[in-house]
């Protein structure tokens, strides 16, 4: 099974979709977030999302050492604490993060981590079988509608193509 380790946004944009429970449905695959990342950020207003599956990690020691001190460094203070602590997840169960955020992206590459986002695990879900094209182009709908930064010439790309691969299915 593939653990992949987010941040809270990436679950907010597939809440603005319309497909939190979706995405919990990818085959051979669950979505981790740390515990302190959950307990801080999602709790109060996405607890339902433990239903759906979403499981929580405990950093380790080790873990735990490394975030404080990338959470110290001066370069990386408008990256936040729980983001930082995603990519320190990832780091210590050795498996992708997810995250939209491009200063958090950068520092995963930069210390090793693959590091996927928003449009790619949408792509998952159509190439899953869990949403068809036009479902995908009404959720990014609904996460324009609400605000969601993503790059949208990036998306309508990403549409155009999986668009043309259904008609030559």
């Amino acid at each position: 099974m593939k653990v992949l380790i987010s941040d809270a946004n990436i679950l907010i944009d597939f809440e603005e979709a319309g497909f939190t429970q979706i995405i919990f449905q990818i085959p051979d695959s669950s979505i981790v977030v740390p515990d302190m990342l959950f307990e801080d950020e999602l709790r109060a207003q996405h607890e339902h999302l433990l239903d759906y599956g979403l499981i929580c990690l405990e950093l380790n020691g080790l873990s735990i050492q490394k975030l404080k001190r990338l959470n110290q460094r001066e370069d990386l203070r408008r990256i936040s604490f729980y983001d930082l602590s995603a990519l320190v997840a990832a780091q210590q169960e050795d498996c992708p993060l997810l995250t939209g955020d491009r200063r958090l992206r950068a520092l995963a590459k930069e210390m090793g981590v693959e590091v996927y986002g928003t449009l790619w695990l949408a792509e998952r879900l159509v190439y899953a079988g869990l949403l068809s094209v036009a479902e995908l182009r009404q959720g990014y709908a609904r996460m324009k509608a609400q605000g969601r930064r993503l790059p949208w010439a990036k998306v309508e790309e990403q549409l155009k193509r999986l668009e043309g691969k259904a008609r030559g299915a």
